[in-house]
């Protein structure tokens, strides 16, 4: 399968066609429509959940297109990922429009919730941030339910959001427990094994990524103990440079990815009918070749592409101590993904002051991947003055 048979199927996708002749997903009966998905692309076990889902995924959080989602549920591809937060809450109410005729044994649904576990109404406010995302996906239940954007041990094994998390899960409305995180990664899945409730680990996952034996190794481990993983920032930021010139060869990113069995699924956040089918092609073609290989390892040796580590070194480095990898990350979303809005809203989660490096005559960070850290930081923080009417 190339790129040129691929050619309309997205287009065609849009307004109803299968991509598959004959094949029906939401009609059919679930098995059928699984041994159907099989033959279209490889699919794996999402560790002890015994969810078999395609290696490839739709991450929606950028997508504000109901067509491509159609497309990509036409193509084969079942699972979801959303949160709570996108799009201020359009994400999930747009799946949940789409979603609402369907069978519901075709497809699965993954959303997130981020936990304010410094609120003395933190079980209130949590079990609302559920049944909000509920009511939007007009759905009774989710398939796996993420603690959003994990960073610290000590949260990850917090009593009061273990104890809601279990809540859930006893309840019915979430099947699976899950957490997603960008930082500390070998650290929060090791915490996430003796806490033992978290079934799936969202996290980070691509060809750029430093010390990877290290977080192989604990992948290993989670997987030894039943927890299934699932990859995102998968293509490393999308683009080669700010101007956004040059884009990250996606299918290539996501074979990098699959060569670990370990990975089940990757959510990649195509936009658009083009980067479906790019996706599409990595799927029907999944090993990767020496092409591939000398692709990305040319591109691993460019410093400057838009995707941060989080290692967390320029936080100690930073005389203020400021969340610079968040701070990349919303530089990532505006330059890299085109998303201003969702850069805008991640900064101001933040409450950054006006000038956030006002005082320093120069900058002490020294970034292990060459970011000129004052220099994006200058670029991206006067985001938060513009008006979110303007940011599309």
């Amino acid at each position: 399968m190339n790129r040129r048979k691929f050619l309309g199927v997205s287009a065609l996708a849009g307004v109803g066609a299968m991509v598959v002749p004959e094949m029906t997903i939401a009609s059919s009966s679930s098995v059928k429509a699984k041994q159907e998905i099989k033959e279209m692309f490889p699919t794996r076990i999402l560790g002890k959940t015994g969810m078999e889902i395609p290696i490839l995924s739709m991450g929606v959080m950028r997508a504000d297109n109901p067509a491509v989602v159609r497309a990509a549920y036409n193509a084969g591809i079942t699972h979801f990922d959303t949160a709570y937060g996108y799009q201020n809450g359009r994400n999930e109410e747009m799946l949940g429009a789409f979603f609402k005729d369907k069978d519901r044994s075709t497809f699965t649904i993954g959303t997130k919730g981020k936990a304010n576990l410094s609120s003395e109404t933190f079980e209130t406010d949590y079990e609302e941030l559920l049944n909000t995302s509920l009511r939007r996906l007009q759905m009774d239940y989710v398939d796996i339910y993420f603690t959003h954007a994990m960073e610290n041990l000590e949260d990850i094994a917090n009593p009061r959001l273990v104890n809601m998390l279990k809540k859930f899960k006893d309840s019915g409305r979430v099947r699976h427990i899950g957490f997603s995180t960008h930082a500390n990664k070998p650290e929060l899945i090791d915490e996430a094994i003796k806490v033992g409730i978290y079934e799936v680990c969202l996290l980070s996952y691509n060809f750029k990524l430093d010390a990877l034996s290290q977080l192989d190794e604990v992948i290993q481990r989670g997987v030894d103990a039943g927890m299934g993983f699932i990859a995102m920032k998968s293509m490393a930021g999308g683009v080669e440079d700010a101007d956004g010139n040059k884009k990250v060869d996606g299918a290539a990113c996501l074979r990098w990815v699959w060569q670990n069995p370990n990975i089940t699924t990757v959510i990649p956040g195509f936009t658009s009918f083009d980067l479906l089918d790019n996706c599409l092609e990595a799927a029907h073609r999944p090993g990767l070749d020496d092409e591939d290989k000398k692709y990305l390892a040319d591109l691993r040796d460019k410093n400057e592409l838009l995707y941060c580590q989080n290692c967390e070194k320029c936080v100690s480095d930073c005389s203020k101590h400021l969340p610079i990898p968040t701070i990349m990350r919303a530089y990532m979303y505006n330059y890299g993904y085109k998303q201003p809005l969702l850069s805008k809203e991640t900064l101001m989660e933040l409450a950054l002051n006006d000038d956030a490096c006002s005082g320093c005559t120069s900058c002490t960070v020294k970034c292990p991947s060459g970011f000129k850290v004052a220099d994006k930081i200058a670029a991206i923080t006067p985001i938060v003055h513009v008006s979110s009417h303007f940011l599309t």
